[in-house]
């Protein structure tokens, strides 16, 4: 009865996800953006100048598709590439002026989003499942 919980748990886990990113995707793209490329802005906007490999580690997207995600936010002037005085082997992006501002037009409506997804849930029901879902999470 045990592995027939966690099963159905692991079923209703996978398309709980396949939902919400669903979901955000197409909020994401009422912006002409794609996921990750909102992804990246998004912890530059919030987190400040990071190496590439930071952003990564952030934001869940594989190295390989970073470098080509990058070059087409750094074409349309939405962040820049620094090199590191201390390592030349690492580089910083940070995000411009342009692709600040944008932030600060999109990210509140994506917010708003994100608590419409979710306003079914009490506050009390939110804080569960983010305890929950960390503590799976873990290795």
């Amino acid at each position: 009865m045990h592995e027939n919980l966690s099963l159905k748990m692991f079923v209703i886990l996978m398309k709980a996800s396949k939902s919400v990113t669903e979901y955000v995707k197409k909020d994401i793209s009422r912006y002409d953006m794609k996921t990750n490329d909102f992804a990246i802005l998004e912890a530059l906007y919030h987190k400040g100048e990071l190496t590439v490999k930071q952003i990564s580690e952030a934001v869940l997207i594989n190295a390989g598709s970073m470098t080509y995600v990058i070059d087409k936010l750094e074409t349309k002037g939405l962040l820049k590439r620094q090199p590191c005085k201390d390592d030349r082997r690492s580089i910083y992006i940070h995000i411009t002026d342009k692709g600040k501002q944008l932030m600060d037009d999109i990210f509140p409506k994506h917010k708003e989003a994100i608590e419409a997804l979710f306003q079914g849930l009490s506050i009390d029901e939110k804080k569960m499942v983010i305890d929950i879902l960390k503590r799976v999470g873990q290795p």
